[in-house]
């Protein structure tokens, strides 16, 4: 019998069979009812009162494990965090993020110094204070800064000796200073550069004030800040200040440090979590496909008897009560839910392991709920895919999710590590799945030690829209986000999970929410002409 959800509880039925003059003997386990996805749901509206307005929506989430009656040790803003992949987790996102009020986990499949250094490099980040990605050298091409800018978005490119980020400030380049249709392809940087001696800089001890008042006195776009002997150490940009100013819902450490996590394996642990921990990581997560299995709980463990409780760790991912508990119990601070739900993902397709996400997250939520009446602990769970629309955020949240973990998401906007390409007329970002040939991250599998790797892939090289600056998208997302919380009379997550009525649709009733049997003029396309009369 289904439940409100249309789950029926996880009970599971058992086929058995006979061999000739032998015992019965037991066949797969059947999980009854249907795995179903986001989209097979919506949101019955409740009853909105006066109050019921997108500004006095929170939206602030346990990160970690607590005890009843207590707080819990990290807390999220908003019930975001980004995946732990080379596509989406970079230094830039995680700064980007952190000032929305969400956390990213850098990821892992890189050196473990290389990793501990973008932990660094977020945790000194100074608001309104850039490091350069976009450094140009003197000798470069004008087809070359093109290219760059083409890359990454950015038309102010400082122009060092070496061409590091850091490097001796030589020059600058803005878009003022060159014509691509009538200036030579080929010309030097150093010929159209505004050169270092024309260029108004700062020193390094400047404050983010400071630097404002020059830019505003001086009619400038971005102030250079360089050391005693003239090297770069960062760019003040006038609107990063303004979006400085704009962000109540920063994700602030004690010190005034933006938070910002990191992704581990099961393998190399032992030497990469003193690392990450030494260079400032707030809290770990085990970046895994299944994460039903010894070797997160031997992860678990050592982690637990070296540090105790002061380092935070999620692990993951599971799809039901079970792989849940295995997890609640082995330490773990939050749990990762879904297997195969990722838009980059084809674990379902090429091994037959997963189930729907709506499903899983009711599960694990049940179970979540009884560990804590069991115990008095309160674990966060976070639903790791299938987030396709914005309204899927609102449905996680209501059946039962803490928080969100998003890939697709996050690799479209500016700051994610992945290049900005023309693709057909149209800009696009690149995104692959950390299962996937390019990302060659096999230390997620953990398949008892295979140092060669994979025989095959579980993930693919894509490209998603181009979404443009991450604080647009995220604030126009949970804009939708409280708006329906609002529909449901509720004015936090704990409340709209108490009141938020849910109902399974029919395909028919999905293909009737969207635009039908009209043309749509801005798409100059035909959706359909089955005018009913």
């Amino acid at each position: 019998m289904l439940d409100a959800y249309g789950v029926k509880v996880s009970r599971q039925k058992t086929l058995g069979g006979y061999k000739a003059g032998k015992e019965p003997y037991v066949m797969a386990k059947f999980f009854e009812g249907e795995s179903h996805t986001f989209s097979e749901y919506l949101l019955v509206p409740g009853y909105s009162s006066a109050e019921n307005i997108p500004a006095n929506v929170s939206l602030k989430t346990p990160l970690v494990k607590f005890k009843k009656g207590e707080e819990p040790a990290l807390s999220l803003n908003i019930p975001m965090v980004s995946a732990v992949m080379q596509a989406v987790s970079g230094p830039r996102l995680a700064i980007a993020l952190a000032q929305q009020g969400g956390l990213s986990f850098i990821y892992g499949s890189q050196s473990a110094e290389d990793e501990a250094q973008m932990i660094r490099e977020v945790k000194s980040y100074k608001a309104g204070f850039v490091v350069s990605d976009s450094t140009l050298t003197p000798d470069m091409t004008l087809a070359e800064v093109l290219e760059l800018k083409e890359k990454t978005g950015h038309s102010t490119m400082p122009v060092t000796a070496d061409g590091t980020s850091y490097g001796k400030l030589v020059g600058i380049v803005t878009s003022r200073d060159y014509r691509p249709s009538r200036d030579d392809i080929t010309k030097k940087v150093a010929e159209f550069m505004t050169p270092v001696d024309e260029i108004i800089s700062a020193p390094e001890t400047t404050t983010l004030k400071e630097a404002n008042d020059i830019i505003w006195n001086n009619k400038l776009n971005a102030l250079p800040i360089v050391d005693t002997s003239g090297y770069l150490v960062s760019l003040v940009f006038r609107k990063d200040y303004d979006s400085h100013k704009s962000a109540p819902n920063e994700l602030l450490d004690a010190s005034k440090r933006y938070l910002v996590g990191a992704g581990i394996n099961t393998r190399d642990y032992e030497t990469r979590v003193p690392l990450l921990v030494e260079a400032g990581a707030d809290v770990l997560c085990i970046d895994s496909s299944e994460g039903y299995s010894e070797w997160q709980a031997r992860t678990l463990k050592w982690i637990r008897q070296t540090y105790g409780d002061s380092v935070k760790v999620g692990a993951g991912n599971v799809v039901d009560a079970e792989g849940f508990r295995f997890l609640a119990d082995a330490g773990a601070d939050f749990v990762k839910i879904g297997i195969g739900g990722g838009s980059i993902c084809i674990t379902r397709e090429q091994k037959g392991i997963g189930r729907g996400q709506a499903t899983s997250v009711i599960d694990v939520a049940r179970a979540r709920d009884a560990y804590f009446e069991e115990t008095g602990i309160y674990i966060p769970i976070c639903s790791d895919g299938g987030i396709v629309y914005d309204y899927h955020m609102t449905l996680a949240l209501a059946m039962g999710s803490d928080f969100m973990m998003l890939g697709r998401y996050f690799a479209r906007f500016d700051e994610s590590p992945s290049n900005r390409v023309n693709v057909n007329g149209s800009y696009m970002k690149e995104y692959w799945g950390e299962g996937s040939a390019r990302a060659r991250n096999w230390q997620r599998y953990d398949l008892g030690g295979n140092k060669r790797g994979l025989s095959f892939v579980e993930g693919v090289d894509s490209y998603v829209p181009y979404a443009g600056p991450l604080k647009e998208g995220v604030e126009g997302s949970l804009l939708k986000v409280k708006s329906t919380m609002c529909n449901c009379g509720a004015l936090d997550i704990n409340e709209l999970r108490e009141k938020a009525k849910i109902t399974l649709v029919s395909a028919t009733s999905i293909v009737e929410g969207g635009a039908h049997d009209v043309l749509l003029k801005d798409q100059h396309q035909q959706v359909s002409y089955n005018f009913r009369s």
